[in-house]
Parts: structure tokens; C-alpha cells; sequence
């Protein structure tokens, strides 16, 4: 599970694979996903390992939740202080 920060206008994608996570940011950065293609360039800003993919998705709802939203500003936040 992880979030992208989009370079262009800030924007934060939620999601998850069951990829490498560096090969799946190039991909979004080459313009293979929908809501990505028209937002990159994408950095990474934040990810989470899980042992099952069913655990990934769920988190990755909860990110797209209410309660979640405001945990992941507060974790991009945090990311933009350091760099």
C-alpha cells in the first residue's frame, strides 16, 4: 500500500500492488493509470508492507475513508517537512 504526491499539483494517490514498489511508481510516471497519467510527474511519499494482499487492500480503504484522509495528510505533511 502506498501514496504517490504528485509534482505538478500536489495531488495523493492511494494505492497498492503486489509489485515492486519502485517498478510501480515508474509505471504511473510513464502514464499506464488513468488519474495518474494526467498528474505526473509522482514521488513516493509513503508505503506499507503486508503480507496478504486482502490486509493491503483494506488499509488502502481505510486511507480513502474519513478518519484515514486525515491520518494520510498527516503523514504527507510530515514527508513535506522533510524535504
Amino acid at each position: 500500500m502506498y501514496f504517490l504526491k504528485s509534482i505538478k499539483n500536489g495531488k495523493i494517490y492511494v494505492g497498492f500492488t503486489s509489485k515492486n514498489i519502485e517498478v510501480r511508481v515508474e509505471e504511473h510516471n510513464s502514464g499506464s493509470n488513468v488519474f495518474t497519467k494526467n498528474n505526473k510527474p509522482w514521488v513516493l511519499v509513503y508505503y506499507e508492507i503486508f503480507s496478504c494482499e486482502k490486509c493491503a487492500r483494506a488499509r488502502e480503504k481505510f486511507f480513502k475513508s474519513g478518519m484515514g484522509k486525515r491520518l494520510k495528510k498527516i503523514i504527507v505533511d510530515n514527508f513535506n517537512m522533510r524535504v
